[in-house]
């Protein structure tokens, strides 16, 4: 699953990785929640970290709570602040990832997910 609440980013995720994976995205916090509430097969989740209302790290927190084997990742503009680097040191997170968004970089650690 991808959530992002950039419509753009949501399209060009699917179109790159529509051929490897089953994606499912998501446009905010809120509605990824609602849908892993109906979907419990999700494994994997990469999310925007700006987003209105609940922002990547706080819809990973509540995530997390219900669904602790779900693997996540988070993606940002910006350079790795303290929340973020708590997020990996506590393990809520495996990896951030800086826009652009590397597409190999991911893949990488998708395999080691």
């Amino acid at each position: 699953m991808y959530v992002d609440d950039e419509e753009m980013n949501l399209r060009l995720f699917e179109l790159i990785y529509n051929r490897k994976f089953e994606v499912i995205t998501a446009d905010s916090g809120i509605s990824a929640l609602n849908f892993l509430e109906q979907n419990l097969d999700i494994e994997i989740v990469l999310s925007d970290m700006k987003m209105p209302i609940l922002n990547g790290l706080e819809f990973i927190k509540k995530a997390k709570l219900k669904y602790p084997d779900i693997k996540f990742f988070i993606l940002t503009g910006y350079d790795i602040t303290d929340e973020i680097q708590e997020a990996l040191d506590s393990k809520l997170i495996l990896k951030y990832f800086r826009k652009p968004f590397n597409f190999n970089e991911f893949d990488k650690a998708l395999i080691t997910a």
